[in-house]
């Protein structure tokens, strides 16, 4: 598949070209349909048992007992189980379902999940807690925060304040045990025909200078000795390691490593900034980074 002439530039200098031609099929490659149960209203099992009863095939998700692998092009039939319907499966990429997870979120945390929007991470904080912590998610888009708030109703997160705001704007008076920063990016892990046109040095310029900002807001909102996952669906540097590692150097926060062996299935790409994840683009998961922070102070 062809690719942005910047974009490949791009990938060519950070990881070179053998590199880049095993992204490059990462992007052409169909992709599998992931789903995940939502513990506030079903549970495994009975997802095990509903997929098997309908004759569709699919494998469990080592890193993570909620999570399923289906075959590509299955969204139409995941769409009429009655499951589907009831709230009891939300259908997400792998990738993206690794932040939450990172979050460590507890029942009773207060948690904001700054770019929201269409809920799948807000969703699958809510499940992991048992509905038991208090998040606020943010989107100051309103057709997609009213898409969201559809997700959350049929979900069941009951204990969700949905804000139509930029979370940069939020008054620094608030404050949180642990933040959720899935930034606006450049979608570099996620190239399809349809986005391949985007790349341009200004689209890269301008995705990372929100990305700092946001960063430093989340920093500013969180609780001393909290914790910010900070995400982004694109493999480029400038975007990840680079927003991190700026952030770093004010001494306000340090990376906390990801546990060696913690996600071992998930395939990885050569990162720049140790203990971070980086996810190679494959016919299973979508180019992703996170990155784990503690607020010193």
């Amino acid at each position: 598949m062809e690719i942005a002439p910047y974009l490949e530039q791009r990938l060519l200098e950070q990881y070179g070209a053998e590199e880049t031609e095993s992204i490059r099929r990462g992007f052409s490659a169909a992709r599998c349909t992931t789903l995940r149960t939502n513990r506030l209203k079903g549970t495994p099992e009975k997802t095990a048992a509903a997929l098997e009863a309908a004759g569709i095939p699919f494998e469990r998700v080592p890193w993570f007992e909620d999570a399923f692998r289906l075959e590509a092009g299955m969204e139409k039939e995941i769409s009429q189980l009655p499951l589907y319907a009831q709230g009891e499966i939300y259908v997400q990429s792998l990738s993206s379902m690794l932040p939450p997870l990172l979050l460590g979120a507890r029942p009773g945390d207060n948690i904001l999940d700054m770019a929201a929007a269409p809920g799948g991470k807000t969703t699958e904080i809510a499940s992991l807690t048992g509905g038991q912590a208090m998040i606020t998610a943010c989107e100051r888009n309103l057709p997609r925060l009213e898409r969201m708030k559809a997700n959350l109703a049929r979900q069941g997160c009951t204990r969700v304040t949905a804000m139509n705001v930029d979370a940069r704007q939020l008054d620094d008076f608030f404050s949180f045990d642990r933040v959720l920063l899935d930034a606006p990016c450049s979608g570099s892990g996620t190239v399809s025909r349809d986005s391949r046109g985007r790349f341009e040095p200004a689209l890269l310029k301008k995705t990372a200078a929100l990305q700092r900002a946001l960063l430093e807001k989340a920093l500013r909102l969180v609780k001393p000795g909290g914790t910010v996952v900070y995400s982004t669906c694109s493999i480029l540097r400038e975007e990840n390691e680079d927003v991190v590692a700026a952030l770093l150097k004010g001494g306000k926060c340090e990376l906390v490593p990801v546990e060696e062996g913690r996600f071992t299935e998930v395939p990885r790409l050569p990162c720049s900034l140790p203990g971070t994840v980086l996810v190679r683009p494959t016919e299973a998961y979508e180019g992703f980074f996170a990155a784990v922070l503690h607020r010193k102070r």
